[in-house]
Formats: structure tokens, sequence, C-alpha cells
């Protein structure tokens, strides 16, 4: 895995390209931790993308096939590898970028429905393949997607493992647009430019209301949404951006 940081842009390219970007659990680790570094004081983003002609495969086949490990040693496995992946990425400070350059397959496709935003080349091709090795969808899939893409067709993908294209991706909601493959770095680098201009720390106060109200009840969910709101009242984000309302002049947030 690859990191790279530009003009309060952190990149991360899975750079396993000999088999499409595989996960390890090492790779899972080493993606959380980043995530978890990655603050809205030094940031503006971070943005996820692969290394040649996939975005990420998925699990390692051959590591699964190497492990020997009782029931509970596969759930502390699990918890600390792809799982925390999904609670770092959730709770966030900022947003996730997911430049989806080619395959996006188990774990791949579940890490594109777990970021803030999905860009997907045209030539790219997705699958929740997990049923195809005998799993169920992990890596925050089993109950991420049908909030994406509802809850039959959630049910279709995670049952068949069936490949689509990036079309009927977006068509889902899985990516926010596809574009031609040659396009896929200026699309992506215009999203950068909008988020680069918005206060990050607001960006993720309204990230922690929307994804901790995913489960609740209406009541709760609008009790919590009050509280987070008044949380961003109290920042500096809030007072630069009313005054410079008020100035008539662009809000200049850090």
């Amino acid at each position: 895995m690859e990191l790279a940081e530009d003009d309060g842009v952190r990149t991360v390219t899975f750079d396993r390209p000999e088999v499409m970007n595989a996960f390890t659990t090492d790779t899972a680790e080493e993606l959380a931790e980043v995530i978890a570094d990655t603050d809205a004081d030094e940031y503006d983003a971070l943005v996820l993308t692969g290394e040649g002609g996939a975005f990420s495969a998925g699990g390692d086949i051959e590591s699964m096939a190497e492990r020997e490990e009782t029931t509970e040693e596969a759930y502390e496995r699990v918890t600390e590898t792809f799982g925390r992946v999904v609670e770092e990425a959730l709770s966030a400070k900022v947003p996730i970028v997911a430049k989806v350059n080619g395959d996006a397959v188990g774990a791949g496709l579940a890490i594109t429905a777990v970021s803030d935003f999905a860009y997907a080349a045209e030539s790219a091709t997705f699958s929740c393949a997990f049923v195809r090795v005998g799993l169920i969808p992990d890596t925050g899939g089993s109950f991420l997607l049908p909030h994406l893409v509802g809850l039959r067709t959630a049910k279709r993908l995670a049952f068949t493992g069936e490949f689509f294209g990036a079309d009927e991706a977006a068509e889902l909601g899985l990516v926010n647009e596809t574009v031609p493959e040659d396009e896929l770095d200026e699309a992506v680098a215009d999203l950068l430019d909008t988020l680069r201009e918005r206060p990050t720390r607001t960006i993720g106060l309204a990230k922690r209301a929307i994804h901790e109200n995913l489960g609740r009840g209406w009541r709760d969910g609008l009790d919590y949404e009050n509280h987070v709101q008044s949380l961003a009242y109290d920042t500096p984000e809030h007072e630069e951006g009313v005054a410079a309302f008020l100035e008539g002049r662009d809000p200049e947030f850090e």
C-alpha cells in the first residue's frame, strides 16, 4: 500500500497489481491506521485507489487457503482488520473518496460502499463476490448495501455474486458517477477542489450525524441531529461562514 500527500489530500494506493490488489489482513490493518491518522486539522480528504487495472479484488484467496483458526480466532481477526477499516471509515472526520480505477470485487466493492464518494472508470466491473467462496458480505457490506441499493437488490448481489458494470453501479447508487478511464483523475480532482473549499470539521460533524442515525428511529435520530448541530454552532467554521455571508464575500475555511 502506497501513501502520498498533496495539497491537503492523502491518497492511498493499493499496490499489489499482480493479484488485482487483493487485501491481506496486514493491508486491512494498515488501511485502518491510515484512516484513523487522517485528521481534519491537517487534511481535507482521503482518496483510495488501486495500482494497475484493478481497484481491489477483495480478500486474498491464497491467504484464506492457508488459514487454520477456530471460529473465535476468525471473529477476532475479522473484527480487528476489515471490521476496523469500516469503523474508522464511518467515523473518519474527513471525507473518503473511492477512485475506482478498475474492478472492485468482494471487499473492494464493500470499501467502495463505505466511502463517502465513489467515482468509477466506465471499464470497472463490480461483484459482491463473497458467496463465491462461501462467505457472507463483510467489510460493512451486509448493512451498508441495503442502505445504498435497496433490500432486494442487496440480496440479489449478495446471494448471486453476479458481476455488473460501472453504469449499473451508478444506477444502483453504489457509485456517484462513471466516467471514461482517461477522465477519472480529472473528475476526482474537481471534487477535491470543492471539498478543499468546504469546512472539513463541519463535514466531519455532518458525517457523524448521518452515520450515527443509520439505525435509529426518527425520534432518537432527530434528537441526535439536534445535538450535533449544537456542536456545529460552536465552531470557527460557523462563525466564519456567517461573517462571510454578512460581508458579501466567499468564506475562508481552514
